[in-house]
């Protein structure tokens, strides 16, 4: 069975999900403390620390750069779930980078802000010291106090996507592609604290996300 090694909240772990239950595919989770990676480490035989890991049988898959999708490039052909057609490979390379960087940026910082709900407090000082060796002292602070600002440029870093959504029900075709899961899981992370709401300004974008998160792939298989 799939094991997907996961934080439970990290956008790109929302993502593999995501793929995983599109394709109807049998995983098990595994959540590990944000601090504390040796599960991950001992796994991947001392060449990877980050999450998501995934575990197939014997073959462990991880990502090989900042932009690399393996892991969802795997599921795809085990999966063959078409997700990145050839004459998408060009613009989805482009969109995901995008999104992994103007959009993540925004949501993940309004998710920290509720930080202590999901990290127990055995956790509190690894993840302080964490995000705070990455983007300076008193971050957390500064990420609360600009909650009403990053919320607006999340507005507005949705807005082409809002656009994009205008004549057609996912981003480049009538069925989910890879960048359609790649939103959604950032999205996915600036919702998981419970705190938020898609933005008013995105109603298409809402109903996108739910045709998201409920799509599954044998439908696309139907006669």
């Amino acid at each position: 069975m799939i094991e997907l090694i996961q934080v439970p909240w990290s956008p790109f772990c929302l993502v593999q999900r995501r793929i995983l239950e599109f394709a109807g595919a049998k995983f098990k989770i595994r959540d590990v403390p944000n601090g504390d990676r040796s599960l991950v480490w001992r796994i991947t035989r001392q060449r990877y620390y980050q999450v998501p890991v995934l575990k197939d049988g014997a073959c462990v898959v991880f990502e090989t750069d900042e932009n690399s999708q393996v892991i969802a490039k795997y599921l795809d052909e085990r999966f063959n779930l078409g997700i990145f057609p050839p004459h998408w490979r060009g613009v989805q390379s482009i969109i995901w980078r995008h999104i992994e960087n103007e959009v993540e940026s925004i949501t993940f910082k309004l998710n920290d802000i509720y930080w202590e709900e999901q990290n127990p407090v055995s956790d509190h000082l690894g993840f302080i010291r964490h995000k705070e060796r990455k983007f300076g002292r008193g971050c957390l602070d500064r990420w609360r106090d600009q909650q009403s600002e990053l919320l607006a440029q999340l507005s507005a870093a949705l807005a082409p996507f809002e656009q994009a959504l205008t004549d057609k029900p996912f981003l480049l075709e009538d069925r989910p592609l890879f960048v359609d899961f790649n939103l959604y899981g950032m999205i996915a992370n600036f919702l998981y604290s419970g705190h938020y709401k898609m933005p008013a300004d995105c109603p298409k974008l809402a109903e996108w996300r739910e045709r998201v998160s409920t799509a599954s792939h044998s439908e696309k298989l139907r006669p």
